[in-house]
């Protein structure tokens, strides 16, 4: 029975023996993400600048479905040095190709990736590389006082054409959502994960002008207003209230950060590995609760449409990592801890490494870091991301392989 405590050790030798391969995904997939960034940040300007806006969302959806591809090819390629997967083998499961795990695991990472927000960072890099790229051409019409469309390619968009494109990837998407429940076909997962993208970013100025006029709109009706009101009277009168939720704010994002991020991408390569769930009947099998979820699938259908419409938004962000924790704690509960522990290490670790690196090197040639910041920043953007590989693989391999020896064996 291996101990949870030798996750470290049994990273580093996942690590070791697919090295190369972590090494050849991440700078294929940074190659290809320069080249589909550098791509927007041109195509955005010239004449017809509602249709290149459009372009240019296309491209940043193509980044994005860039960063799944790698990263489910990063944790593919571990799949021959695991010890669940040798032990699979061995009972005669075929081993699966790539292609067919990038359309499995395709529409739930478009799902989690959306609702844990890591798509934001892709936006950000897109308007970051877009007004460095065309600086003279801020300064300039800074200097001289005129408009300049630098930087503008989320906000420009008019809220008709948003809409209008938004409502063609809701179709698409939902297209190739039933075709991938029927399961006819190849690489309609993946086509289903760029029309969830695709529906996000074509609909985002749509999205912000709707959501805008009804928060107007919802700041003046007398519930809200009366909350408003309630929160302000608890603040002033309940002793240690203001303290307590300024406490509460303060660890919050730290717990997120700590305990349900990597949580998040364990069960993204719990996907690759073929074993996941994220359906509520499984994450409360066995519990006091399953009972209610049988009764709530004997329902009506209109009160399961209401109940999907009111805890929606949790399901999708909260239902997978639950699942995915309750394998991971077969395998035993200080697994999990070590987990969390080792994946904040190497995040914080490689903030002061990269610290360091920056200090040593120093600034005294003006200008420096304008060509050191990219090399430096991808050597440790490569070591964290081939750590971080490797220890979700080595999680995975060692929670499975406890609970094949205790007789709990994941479903793959």
């Amino acid at each position: 029975m291996p101990s949870p405590f030798s996750l470290p050790l049994h990273a580093l030798r996942l690590l070791g023996r697919c090295g190369l391969a972590l090494v050849l995904w991440f700078s294929a997939g940074e190659v290809v993400r320069f080249g589909l960034l550098y791509g927007a940040t041109e195509v955005a300007y010239g004449d017809l600048r509602q249709v290149r806006l459009i372009a240019t969302m296309t491209l940043l959806t193509l980044v994005v479905l860039a960063a799944m591809t790698v990263i489910t090819g990063m944790l593919h390629s571990l799949r021959g040095a695991l010890w669940e997967m040798r032990a699979r083998a061995a009972e005669g499961a075929a081993d699966e190709q790539f292609f067919k795990a990038l359309d499995r695991v395709a529409p739930a990472f478009a799902v989690l990736y959306m609702a844990w927000g890591f798509h934001t960072e892709d936006a950000r890099e897109l308007v970051r590389m877009d007004m460095f790229h065309h600086f003279l051409e801020l300064t300039d019409a800074a200097f001289f006082g005129e408009d300049s469309q630098v930087g503008r390619s989320f906000i420009d968009i008019d809220w008709r054409v948003s809409l209008g494109t938004m409502a063609v990837a809701f179709g698409l998407k939902t297209l190739f959502a039933k075709l991938v429940e029927k399961g006819n076909g190849r690489f309609y997962g993946f086509a289903a994960a760029f029309a969830e993208f695709a529906f996000v970013f074509y609909g985002l100025n749509a999205t912000v002008a709707i959501a805008s006029a009804r928060s107007d709109w919802m700041e003046h009706r007398a519930v809200v207003a009366g909350t408003h009101d309630l929160l302000e009277q608890a603040k002033k009168n309940i002793p240690g209230f203001e303290a307590v939720s300024a406490a509460v704010g303060e660890v919050w994002p730290i717990v997120l950060s700590a305990v349900a991020v990597p949580l998040a991408w364990l069960t993204v390569a719990m996907l690759v590995f073929g074993a996941y769930a994220d359906d509520t009947r499984t994450m409360v099998r066995g519990t006091r609760f399953e009972r209610g979820v049988e009764r709530l699938e004997q329902s009506h259908d209109l009160t399961q449409r209401s109940v999907n419409r009111v805890t929606g938004g949790f399901q999708e962000r909260w239902v997978p990592l639950v699942n995915s924790l309750r394998l991971i704690i077969r395998g035993g509960a200080p697994l999990f801890g070590m987990m969390c522990l080792c994946y904040t290490a190497v995040a914080v670790g490689a903030q002061y490494a990269d610290r360091a690196v920056r200090t040593i090197i120093g600034s005294q040639v003006e200008w420096a870091w304008f060509y050191l910041g990219a090399p430096v920043s991808f050597v440790r953007d490569l070591v964290v991301a081939a750590i971080t590989m490797a220890l979700l693989a080595a999680t995975f391999d060692l929670a499975a392989t406890r609970a094949r020896l205790r007789g709990q064996a994941f479903t793959s």
